[in-house]
């Protein structure tokens, strides 16, 4: 305050001293008005100024306060909070909500058969050749279907020939058949998902009630949906599509010359699978010394775990009851490893780290619409929160009303700006 020279004018009007008396500029710019910014008339000259400039950054309505014959004291602090709780920069500007990263789902941590807890979804499609007339071949469209381990991260591959719940049933019979019951399935909200549920009876959840989902685990297997536009929460298989879509690609370029049919493609998805399940969890490392490679194979396999055992001692009557031990043996030497070293790759946040504070019932947003330009984004209002295990928000209930009904929806939090909070 000192530094600014201050000085009461003859209107009774605290002014900006400062060293610009004998310059050509105006009043208002050689000797501004001083304003504390802790008083409420501050922050009226801010909003003003920041509307008559249609809501820009703070550099411009800083620009605009100043030119207009005013000096206030933390005028900088002042105007990030105006423009921080800008109903229409929220709108403009605004970034959609994050909350920090959660804790891994126990289906991720426990030592489990494999596909104990199964992660699915669909990708693709492939042209593929049918068959061969006399006007020439016929092309049809087949997709895949990835089943994969939560815990061990082991992957099976099915080809399906259209994107419906009679085909995807049949995909999923074949793999039950192969690799045993499953007690929890995991996918979005796709129409062949849901209704494969639907027709095999399976009990589907999608919001997280502890009490429920014990209920219907001890019935058997249970089919839980993600929360609609999440990819993020369930990002563990979304990963591995991505992984096997860059391995197909690979195999499809090298057989370019060729027609690629349903067998063939059958051929490459099985194979594609065989490379997946043969990828090391945990770094390599160069110790000689070091245990075997950590795959998934080393588990549904047992083929790649190096192993010194000699059954030719052993009587025939032995030979059963000492194989089965060794199968065990080799199980848990995945398992001590898997814990002991590829858990502890699994500690640390990529992002989403810091605690937000939580979004509540009642708080009025945009949603986001990748269709649309955000100037068209609609404007909803929370209905319903669903904290987690850790107290934080991460999926809400939107309502909104359409022909005259309410509807709600429910969306992840990173789908939404917030305008205003609920203040009742």
């Amino acid at each position: 305050m000192l530094k600014l020279d201050p000085f009461v004018d003859e209107h009774g009007v605290v002014r900006v001293g400062g060293r610009l008396k004998h310059s050509d500029l105006t009043l208002g710019e050689k000797h501004p008005i001083l304003i504390p910014g802790s008083h409420h008339f501050a922050k009226l000259i801010v909003l003003h100024y920041h509307e008559k400039i249609r809501h820009q950054g703070r550099h411009l309505t800083e620009g605009s306060i100043r030119s207009a014959g005013f000096w206030i004291i933390g005028l900088k602090r002042l105007v990030n909070t105006v423009i921080s709780e800008c109903v229409l920069c929220r709108r403009f500007r605004g970034n959609l909500m994050t909350q920090k990263m959660s804790d891994l789902p126990e289906e991720r941590l426990k030592s489990c058969p494999p596909f104990t807890y199964v992660g699915v979804d669909c990708f693709g499609p492939w042209d593929i050749v049918t068959r061969r007339t006399r006007g020439g071949s016929v092309n049809l469209k087949r997709w895949a279907v990835l089943f994969s381990c939560m815990s061990s991260r082991a992957v099976h591959i099915e080809v399906i020939e259209e994107m419906s719940t009679s085909s995807f049933i049949n995909a999923l019979r074949r793999f039950v058949s192969l690799r045993g019951k499953v007690k929890e399935f995991f996918s979005d909200r796709g129409t062949n998902f849901v209704g494969a549920a639907n027709e095999l009876g399976i009990p589907a959840i999608c919001v997280e009630d502890k009490t429920l989902k014990t209920f219907l685990n001890e019935k058997g297997t249970v089919w839980k949906f993600n929360t609609p536009y999440s990819s993020h929460m369930r990002g563990s298989w979304e990963r591995l599509i991505g992984i096997a879509r860059r391995i197909i690609d690979s195999i499809l370029y090298d057989a370019r010359h060729n027609k690629l049919t349903h067998e063939v493609l059958c051929t490459f998805m099985a194979e594609t699978t065989a490379i997946m399940n043969s990828r090391p969890l945990i770094p390599i490392s160069s110790d000689p010394d070091s245990p075997c490679v950590l795959s998934p194979n080393a588990l549904l396999t047992t083929k790649t775990v190096d192993c010194d055992e000699d059954f030719s001692h052993l009587d025939i009557r032995d030979v059963y009851t000492t194989q089965w031990k060794f199968v065990q043996v080799l199980a848990e030497q995945f398992w001590t490893q898997w814990r002991r070293e590829y858990l502890q790759t699994l500690q640390s946040r990529r992002k989403w780290q810091k605690t937000q504070e939580n979004i509540k019932e009642g708080d009025t947003v945009i949603l986001k619409d990748g269709d649309q330009h955000r100037n068209l984004w609609p404007i909803r209002l929370i209905e319903h929160i669903f904290p987690s295990k850790d107290n934080l928000v991460r999926k809400v209930l939107v309502r909104t009303i359409r022909d005259e009904q309410i509807r709600v929806y429910m969306r992840p939090i990173t789908q939404t700006v917030l305008l205003c909070r609920n203040t009742l």
